[in-house]
């Protein structure tokens, strides 16, 4: 029952979200079109509930060439980092067009991150046991330890949070994200 409450909740707030932050999500692209050429978002593919795949939009925050494949992460040093890019970073708002993925369902305001193909293979069971839940924008793992903690770490809280699965536990971790981020 508490799953149907959240995603209603979820449709209501990312509408109210969209609909509030909208002049400043156009203010941010006119940023990133001046700042670099190329397209203003950029779009993965995670994997979501279930198993789903679906397409992660973020605001695009690197310049556009080709980078190596093997590169797993961006450090805050990495070059190709835009000058806009790493203030959108910094601030998490590189991160907003996900509440668009929150609209149309593939995520929720609050679940485990949703996981490339790649991990969610490589880590099997564990990740599936995280999976049964919408993915989410923030999550127990980002606002206990987030990228100081391994990955098993991350899977093992993602894990925690469906099972304990509530308003409060969802609205805790909302809390914690604003204060974390700011």
């Amino acid at each position: 029952m508490y799953l149907i409450f959240k995603r209603l909740i979820d449709v209501l707030a990312s509408l109210v979200i969209l609909l509030f932050l909208f002049p400043f999500l156009i203010l941010v692209v006119f940023l990133i079109k001046i700042d670099s050429k190329g397209p203003i978002f950029y779009l993965q593919s995670r994997v979501g509930k279930n198993g789903h795949l679906f397409k992660v939009y973020k605001f695009r925050t690197m310049t556009n060439k080709q980078r190596d494949p093997n590169a797993k992460q961006t450090f805050w040093d990495d070059p190709d980092i835009t000058r806009i890019g790493g203030l959108l970073r910094r601030f998490k708002i590189d991160e907003l067009p996900q509440i668009w993925n929150v609209f149309v369902g593939d995520m929720s305001l609050v679940g485990p991150r949703p996981a490339l193909p790649s991990l969610y293979e490589k880590y099997g069971d564990l990740a599936n046991k995280r999976c049964c839940v919408r993915p989410g924008m923030t999550g127990w793992a980002q606002v206990n330890g987030r990228n100081s903690i391994s990955w098993n770490e991350k899977l093992n809280l993602d894990v925690e949070y469906v099972k304990n699965l509530s308003l409060i536990l969802d609205i805790k971790i909302l809390f914690l994200t604003v204060y974390k981020v700011f």
